[in-house]
């Protein structure tokens, strides 16, 4: 029985870990200096929201286990914006409600950014991206978005081609954002 608690305590944290991985990629300054992503919170949270997005994407129909992983990641991610509310002063009766509205508009940018990954043409994409990533900023360069499109696909395939095994076993590899000449 101690073995089994140990065990989940041991998955939670591997999945912890693994979740600010994939933050970290999703706060390299080069996404907000050199792409004009908002530096804001809204901005950080698509950021995030995208990232862990492309992994979940990977883990899809990889089985059980990969599903249980996938769920996990997602949990963490919201527990994760849920301290990040409290230490930001929100009251506990208002943390709740927020994490709804939160998990709602997440499970939609999901939806969006897995049909327009799915559609071979870069429309669809950049639409999803100039509505959550750059929702807040006005004016986004269409050569902005195209850059910003070609790095989600980019990253995509990727990892499609990293092993499921490493996935699972917490590890991660991204490209670096796109460039200041934006490449």
């Amino acid at each position: 029985m101690l073995d089994r608690l140990f065990r989940r305590r041991r998955e939670a944290r591997a999945v912890a870990d693994f979740y600010l991985t994939i933050a970290a990629q999703a706060r390299l300054p080069g996404f907000y200096r050199d792409l004009g992503v908002p530096d804001t919170l809204d901005g950080r949270f698509d950021m995030v929201v995208l990232h862990v997005f492309l992994v979940m994407r990977r883990l899809k129909g990889q089985g059980a286990a990969a599903a249980d992983r996938s769920r996990l990641l997602f949990e963490a991610m919201i527990d994760h914006f849920e301290k990040s509310l409290m230490e930001q002063g929100v009251g506990d009766s208002g943390v709740g409600r927020r994490i709804k509205t939160m998990a709602r508009g997440i499970a939609g940018r999901i939806e969006v950014y897995d049909r327009a990954l799915a559609d071979e043409n870069d429309a669809a994409l950049e639409v999803a991206l100039d509505n959550n990533v750059y929702g807040t900023a006005s004016d986004v360069p269409p050569q902005r978005l195209a850059v910003m499109a070609a790095y989600v696909r980019r990253e995509a395939a990727g990892l499609e081609a990293q092993p499921l095994e490493s996935l699972m076993a917490g590890k991660v590899r991204f490209g670096p954002p796109p460039g200041a000449g934006m490449d």
